[in-house]
Parts: structure tokens; C-alpha cells; sequence
């Protein structure tokens, strides 16, 4: 007897001819939503660009702060040398680019720095020489842009932000601050703050900031964010909040401490340490989210439409008039 094996396991069914077919396709799909994918890779193939310039007398930390931002050493200390080389006899500018990269974004950071600000006796029109490189970048742009053979992506100069730092005083502004920034805001996004607030109680800084508010507006100063440029509601309640913390009381340190087992930045006194990035302590981390983490875009994208479009009007203006004026005195010397 020959032996037979029984396969006990169990039959499967045929395939029915209904789940053989391909699976269903939405044929409502366009790919639309593709295009923010495709901006994302082109954007980070470019990198991007910020220029920002710190105004403000010596030894108010500008170059400090700038580090403390980016955690990096993109800013230099100006107060080296005899007193005679530490103040310019005008204000000079100086400007350190510096190639950035996180998480695989590129950006290329350029620090705009003014020593010679408010450091004399006499600082009559100090704010002309920053009122002039501005508008000179601004130039350039616009010398490129209006080239036959213009560059495919044109290099962007033109200061971005001007964070502009008031002394810690206590009392109020001083006629320099609010000449400074009454004629700058026309021109570039200024951004105050106060310096070194941690020389001031909570009591002080408090009144200090609610005294500036009201100068400003009694100035009929706008500082960045403008009422005018809100876009929608949503941007309105959020810059509402913002423009109620302006001007920002900031400290600045590039120095790591150890508190409580944590490694921060922060400044060691004999009454404790003052976390920079610590809200209770100072509004260092309010004026980092502005800058970089929530209104970055918005800022450079003010600088373009709104500050370098009204100077770009100006100027193609002046160039209509003269050439006007040419031609009227070509008809009537033809006249003649």
C-alpha cells in the first residue's frame, strides 16, 4: 500500500476578479499643493540673506547681543585700543557677513555696525551717515535692477532691520533717540531696545518702556511692526501683543553658566546668575522670535515693497524731471 500525505492546510480562495483590480485613484487630484515642496527645494538651494544693522553709543553689549542671537561670534567688539582709537571722530560703518547653516538652511548674515554713534559732545546730524549707506544700498540695488543684462538673482545689500539701542536711564528718551528714529523709520525697519536691562528693578523697566511708548507716539514714530502693514486679523493680534512689549528690554551674554545642572547663557552676579533666554529675567528670547523665528519674512519683505519701493519711486521721479527739464530746454534753444 502505497502512502498518501493529506495537506491539512487550509485552501485559499481564488482571487475574485473585483480585488484583482488596481487600487482606486483620486482623480479629483491636481498636485497644486506640490508647489510649496518645489519652493521649499529652490529656497534651500539659494540660502538666504538677512542684514542687520545695530545702532547705539558704546558699550551699550550691540556686539554682545548680536552674538548672543545667533550663538555665534558674527559680531566683534569695537572698544579696543587707546580711547582715541576706540572713537571715531564721525561715525563710521562697518559691515561682517558671515555664511550660517542649521538643520541644512543656509543663510548668509550680514551685521551692519555704526561705532561713533552718540559718542561726542556735539552729535549734530550723527544720523546722516546711516541715513546716507542705507539709501546707498538701496542705490545699488537699483542700479542692478534696472540693467539691460541684469543678474538673475540680484545681491541684496539693503539693511533688513536697524536695532536701535536706547541706554538704560530710567527716565525718558533723549532728543538724539527721537530724532534718530523719527527720520530713520521712514526708510528701515527699527526695531528698539533697551540695553543692559538688567541694571534697571522691574519697577523701573516697567515704566521706563510704558515712557517710551509714549514718546514714540507723541513722535508720531513707527517702529517695526507698523500698524499700516498689517496684513489680516489674525497678524493684527499678533503684532497688538508685540507692539504692546516694544521697546524690548534685553540682556545680552555670549558666556555659557551652569545652573542647577544646566548648561545656559547667562550673566553671573553675587546675587545670582541672569538667564538670558529666561523671560522672567529679561525679554532677550521675545526679541530672537521676532527677528528670527516668527517675522523674519515679513521684514524683508517690508524692506522690498514698501521702504526700497518708495525709494525707488523717488529716485525714477527725479530721473523723469531732469530729463524732462532737458528736453524743454532742447525745444526752446531749437526755438530760438
Amino acid at each position: 500500500m502505497s502512502d498518501s500525505v493529506v495537506d491539512l492546510r487550509p485552501v485559499k480562495p481564488a482571487p475574485s476578479p473585483a480585488s484583482m483590480e488596481k487600487p482606486s485613484v483620486d482623480f479629483s487630484y491636481v498636485g497644486i499643493d506640490a508647489i510649496l515642496e518645489q519652493m521649499r527645494r529652490k529656497a534651500m538651494k539659494q540660502g538666504f540673506e538677512l542684514n542687520i544693522m545695530v545702532v547705539g553709543q558704546s558699550g551699550l553689549g550691540k556686539s554682545t547681543l548680536m552674538n548672543t542671537l545667533f550663538k555665534s561670534k558674527v559680531s566683534r567688539r569695537t572698544g579696543l585700543g587707546s580711547a582715541d582709537e576706540r572713537i571715531p571722530k564721525t561715525v563710521e560703518i562697518k559691515s561682517i557677513s558671515h555664511e550660517i547653516e542649521e538643520k541644512g538652511v543656509r543663510m548668509k548674515l550680514t551685521v551692519i555696525d555704526t561705532p561713533g554713534f552718540g559718542d561726542h559732545i556735539n552729535n549734530e546730524n550723527c544720523w546722516q551717515p546711516i541715513m546716507r549707506f542705507i539709501n546707498e544700498q538701496y542705490e545699488q540695488y537699483l542700479q542692478e535692477e534696472i540693467n539691460i543684462n541684469r543678474k538673475t538673482r540680484i545681491p541684496d545689500s539693503r539693511v533688513h532691520c536697524c536695532i536701535y539701542f536706547i541706554p538704560p536711564t530710567g527716565h525718558s528718551l533723549r532728543p538724539l533717540d527721537v530724532e534718530f528714529m523719527r527720520r530713520l523709520s521712514k526708510v528701515v525697519n527699527i526695531v528698539p531696545v533697551i540695553a543692559k536691562a538688567d541694571t534697571l528693578t522691574l519697577e523701573e523697566r516697567d515704566f521706563f518702556k510704558n515712557k517710551i511708548r509714549e514718546e514714540l507716539q507723541a513722535n508720531d514714530i513707527d517702529v517695526y511692526p507698523q500698524k499700516e502693514f498689517d496684513e489680516d486679523a489674525e497678524d493684527r493680534a499678533i503684532n497688538e501683543r508685540i507692539r504692546g512689549m516694544v521697546p524690548f528690554a534685553v540682556v545680552g551674554s555670549d558666556q555659557e553658566c551652569q545652573v542647577n545642572g544646566r548648561r545656559l547663557l547667562g550673566r553671573k552676579t553675587k546675587w545670582g546668575t541672569i538667564e538670558v533666554e529666561n523671560i522672567a529675567h529679561c525679554e532677550f528670547a521675545y526679541l530672537r522670535d521676532l527677528l528670527i523665528r516668527s517675522h523674519m519674512q515679513n521684514i524683508k519683505d517690508i524692506t522690498s515693497s514698501i521702504h526700497y519701493e518708495g525709494y525707488r519711486v523717488r529716485r525714477l521721479n527725479e530721473c523723469n524731471a531732469q530729463t524732462n527739464g532737458f528736453d524743454e530746454q532742447d525745444v526752446t534753444s531749437h526755438e530760438l
